[in-house]
């Protein structure tokens, strides 16, 4: 019995597939073909890279089981009404006919099946239920985290396909930010007492970028001033970057966002010249900028209509004249498009190799999903550029896109446990709520954006840290978005580390009148830590706690005074620096008072 499938399948890159591919099929794909034949499962979890090719796997192996008459029809449930479109485009090209429209009642004799989203499919558990029952079906369930993105789509999902003869679980990101089970995916009890989930078949980023048919990743972080106005009347400002609180960092990261600054421009200008550079080896490259919302999506629209000239496509919502405009650009050669959440999963275009993340979401799931759009290769070289702001979490992820995670069942550890400061944390809290920033004022002003601007701050590669601060239109900035648009992966590196050993060359011989910005090398500017962040908390509220012995004055007033004199909102929002200052001035009152 041959495991090759389907003789009409158009090649995947015939001419740069790895080493090991047999015939039309990559060798994870004809991999994982080759286990799922020999053991013949009724459930079957893939998990594959975002551009490896997950879903000429599935349609090959759903040519198999039609053409042994294992099965006798298939349903794709699919995250959007795009993707299910795309599925039956994609099934057609291989002599598997899926109708797309499907809603009720039986499926035309002309129709090999149906292909419907995870929504269709909760409003409707029975109708989908009584097919399998009716005929052997296999269903394709792609990016299956999403079947437990509520408890009803999980549920649904559960009684729908319980009576299928074969069920194929897709995904690109096994994990979820929650601990909802997914339907139809085997969990495995660790040595620490922790359910996760286990994949049949695994193909990560790492392996995918070894053998060439997903591009690597060259992510570029700007840092900036932001100054925002807080829902109490403080006006803040602080550097994105540097050590604040999750709240401050929510805002500054807000304030970076909000298109009326300067950050957006500068940032949008930087990517526009980077697609420029990339065009010149993939003449038709595109860019994606992913925005939180259709208001920010039409001002970043309007934005790069100002910088390039042309008005770039905006995809608003998940309509049938969305689709219809990603399918435009999709084969056009146009710059750009810009997208709320839509994009961020699973639609394939393919020339997508630049883009900006202009949304406030900071889950791992989400972002693995966002750079996913970006790496598909469509011939060897191709690097994807991704624009960042310099915020921690996002910078920890870009860090990690080599690392494979399995969906974590139940909780680590109880709360608290799993950080020291947890505790402390909590008590901080509640005495600053109580004694420092009760004041009635919180309620009356919303957050407010003010003022923002933007620094080039580093360039994050395969897990390494490269380049200086520079102004944005400087040559320190031109040097890394000029790099080429075609290079192997370690020539990537090499010129990484040549652009910054010239970059430090050059800054050595400035005047220090000149150098006007944060002169260190990006490895050695950390990543700030929140744990760092309690620490000088918890050593302010110490002293204060000294003081009020030597004082006799309360908590609240000594807070108050603190503010007053060394400037700055309430503790729980102050940055790190603000605090040092309020650290600093208490042992100045005390040492006055022995």
């Amino acid at each position: 019995m041959t495991t090759t499938a389907n003789h009409h399948l158009s090649p995947a890159f015939p001419g740069r597939a790895p080493w090991g591919t047999a015939n039309k099929l990559r060798a994870w794909q004809q991999g994982a073909m080759d286990k799922y034949i020999q053991e013949q499962p009724r459930d079957f979890l893939a998990v594959a890279t975002p551009g490896a090719g997950k879903t000429t796997f599935a349609l090959t192996l759903a040519s198999w089981l039609l053409h042994h008459h294992v099965v006798q029809q298939v349903t794709v449930v699919a995250p959007t009404e795009h993707l299910k479109k795309q599925w039956a485009e994609a099934a057609a090209r291989v002599g598997i006919k899926l109708d797309p429209e499907y809603s009720a009642g039986p499926v035309s004799r002309e129709y090999h099946g149906v292909a419907v989203t995870y929504a269709g499919v909760g409003v409707r558990p029975m109708l989908h239920r009584n097919r399998c029952e009716q005929r052997k079906t296999l269903v394709i369930l792609d990016e299956i985290h999403h079947a437990g993105d509520s408890k009803s789509w999980g549920e649904a999902c559960l009684e729908a396909f319980d009576p299928a003869t074969r069920r194929l679980a897709l995904t690109g990101t096994p994990f979820r930010s929650d601990t909802n089970p997914i339907p139809f995916v085997t969990y495995e009890e660790g040595n620490d007492g922790i359910r996760r989930s286990s994949a049949d078949y695994t193909y990560g980023y790492g392996n995918a970028l070894g053998d060439g048919v997903v591009r690597p990743v060259i992510f570029l972080s700007y840092s900036g001033n932001m100054r925002w106005r807080t829902k109490a009347g403080d006006e803040i400002e602080a550097r994105l970057g540097e050590p604040m609180t999750k709240d401050a960092i929510s805002q500054a990261w807000r304030t970076a966002l909000d298109p009326r600054g300067e950050w957006m421009p500068n940032v949008l200008a930087a990517a526009d010249r980077r697609l420029s550079e990339v065009r010149k080896a993939i003449p038709d490259a595109g860019g994606l900028v992913i925005a939180s919302d259709q208001e920010q999506a039409r001002a970043y629209a309007k934005l790069l209509r100002k910088i390039t000239g042309d008005g770039p496509t905006v995809v608003l919502s998940d309509e049938s004249a969305a689709s219809q405009r990603i399918d435009e650009f999709s084969q056009s050669d146009s710059r750009w498009m810009v997208a709320v959440r839509m994009v961020s999963e699973g639609v394939d275009v393919p020339r997508l190799a630049v883009g900006v993340y202009a949304t406030t979401v900071s889950t791992p799931l989400f972002f693995a999903q966002a750079v996913g759009r970006f790496v598909r290769s469509r011939r060897r070289g191709e690097t994807a550029s991704v624009f960042l702001p310099t915020i921690p979490t996002l910078l920890g992820f870009a860090n990690e896109m080599e690392v494979e995670r399995d969906h974590v069942l139940d909780k680590p550890k109880k709360e608290g446990e799993d950080n020291p400061y947890a505790e402390e944390d909590k008590l901080l809290q509640e005495a600053e709520r109580q004694q420092d920033e009760d004041t009635g004022e919180q309620d009356q002003l919303s957050f407010e954006a003010l003022e923002s601007d933007a620094v080039f701050d580093r360039v994050l590669y395969d897990g390494a840290e490269f380049g200086m601060q520079a102004h944005p239109g400087s040559e320190e900035e031109q040097d890394y978005l000029g790099i080429p648009g075609l290079l192997e992966p370690d020539q990537v590196q090499m010129l990484l580390q040549r652009r910054q050993s010239r970059q430090i060359a050059h800054s050595r011989k400035k005047p220090d009148e000149e150098a006007d910005l944060l002169e260190l090398p990006a490895d050695r500017r950390p990543v700030v830590s929140h744990k760092e962040l309690l620490a000088l908390r918890k050593e302010l509220n110490g002293l204060v706690g000294a003081y009020v012995h030597q004082s006799g004055k309360p908590h609240g007033v000594i807070h108050t005074e603190l503010r007053r004199v060394c400037g700055g909102p309430p503790s729980a929002e102050a940055t790190a620096g603000q605090i040092r200052e309020r650290i600093k001035k208490v042992r100045e009152w005390a040492t006055r008072m022995r």
